[in-house]
Formats: C-alpha cells, sequence, structure tokens
C-alpha cells in the first residue's frame, strides 16, 4: 500500500478490525519508510453495472463520485457520513439485485432521491434542484408543495 505522504510502496499492518456487518475490514498501516500511520479499508468487490450516462456514455459506477454529491446535498445537515455510507450500500444493493448488467442514470438518481427524501427533505430538495435541473422558481416550488402534500 502506497503511503499517502512519502510515497513509499511498503507498509506493515498495525492493526485490523473486522467494519459494521462484517462488510468491511478496517486496517492500520505504518510506512516502512518514514513510519507514517494511516488507515485503509478493505472490501469485497462486487459487480456493479456500467452507467449509462444521458449523453449514452458508460461509465463505471463510482462509490467515492456519488458519496460526494451526497456529501453536497447534506453539507451543514445533521446527517453522518456513517449515514451516507449505509445510504450508499442500500443504493449498490439494489443495484446487484436488478441482475442487469447497464443500468441508466437516471435510475440511480432516483434511488438517491427516495433515500434522500426519507432522510432528510432539505438535503433531498438540494439534490433534487441539480439532478432534476430546476430551470426555475417554479419548478422549485412545485417540489416544496409535493413535498408538504405528503406530510
Amino acid at each position: 500500500m502506497k503511503c499517502p505522504t512519502c510515497s513509499h510502496l511498503e507498509s506493515r499492518v498495525v492493526d485490523s478490525r473486522v467494519g459494521k456487518e462484517g462488510a468491511t475490514i478496517r486496517r492500520r498501516r505504518e510506512c516502512d519508510a518514514c513510519n507514517y500511520r494511516f488507515t485503509t479499508f478493505e472490501r469485497v468487490e462486487e459487480f456493479l453495472p456500467m452507467i449509462v450516462k444521458k449523453d449514452g456514455r458508460r461509465e463505471a459506477f463510482d462509490r467515492q463520485k456519488a458519496l460526494a454529491g451526497l456529501k453536497r446535498a447534506c453539507e451543514k445537515r445533521p446527517v453522518s457520513i456513517e449515514t451516507l455510507e449505509q445510504l450508499l450500500d442500500r443504493i449498490e444493493k439494489s443495484l446487484q439485485e436488478r441482475g442487469e448488467k447497464e443500468v441508466d442514470a437516471a435510475v440511480i438518481g432516483e434511488l438517491v432521491m427516495t433515500e434522500l427524501k426519507q432522510l432528510d427533505q432539505v438535503a433531498y430538495v438540494r439534490f433534487a434542484s441539480v439532478y432534476r435541473s430546476f430551470k426555475d422558481i417554479n419548478e422549485f416550488m412545485f417540489e416544496l408543495k409535493d413535498l408538504l402534500d405528503k406530510k
């Protein structure tokens, strides 16, 4: 494992712990060159479908990219990173259960919005405004009214 400070390729594992639900292993490592300690996570590589973008491009599902979008939507909201990780776990599981080799990006967007709507409505509206490309305040208000009506 490459050291994040000196880029040396040799490190040793100092401590290993099984993550929640046994899905990950957290490892504390120490660089053999500079003795810097850092944490890595190991998880089973599972098959995830290719994502078909609006313009027809195909790309692999990127958990970190999805997490970055969720973090932006939940910025300054009382939502922990752990909660977002669990949300992504559910989305990945849903994608795997579909058994498809390719999935439209719109499907993932809808899954995220469904999860966010239940988690935090402000984060949901933030995500929806970007995802659905609201063009004016009326579209924004329509989404807010829909949320209020469902309460």
